[in-house]
């Protein structure tokens, strides 16, 4: 039961990813030829609000539902991690054409090939946990 909200702001997200078109394939070709700002402003309105929720969190000392403090700390000031995490995180999404979030949402919309995409993301994903003590970070 307690899980059941979270279920549904993820519902409500997605159908709201869904109808103002972020997961559509050719509003992220858009994207990375330059030719619409619809993906950008999507993008940049979610760093806006992300800044603004974080600053509020802060300034608050709001609490999490357990009653304690929200604590967030501080990032790594190396920038090569975000560099070279960036870089691979674009490559895959232009070559997939698909960002992993809208993943599950197509696939809810009934584009099964996503699954091989899916399959393959979180195939990285364990990778990564399973050699993450020998990378450079």
């Amino acid at each position: 039961m307690r899980m059941s909200r979270y279920i549904l702001v993820g519902i409500i997200f997605g159908i709201t990813l869904y109808k103002v078109e972020a997961v559509s394939w050719f509003r992220i070709f858009e994207m990375f030829h330059f030719q619409s700002f619809h993906m950008y402003g999507i993008i940049f309105s979610a760093i806006a609000c992300g800044i603004c929720v974080v600053q509020w969190i802060k300034r608050t000392h709001m609490k999490s539902t357990e009653g304690e403090e929200i604590h967030i700390n501080p990032k790594d000031t190396s920038w090569k991690r975000y560099i070279y995490g960036g870089f691979i995180f674009g490559l895959g999404w232009a070559l997939a054409g698909i960002c992993p979030g809208p993943m599950f949402i197509l696939l809810g919309s009934g584009y099964t090939v996503l699954v091989v995409f899916l399959l393959s993301a979180m195939t990285g994903t364990f990778l990564y946990g399973k050699l993450r003590k020998r990378l450079p970070h």
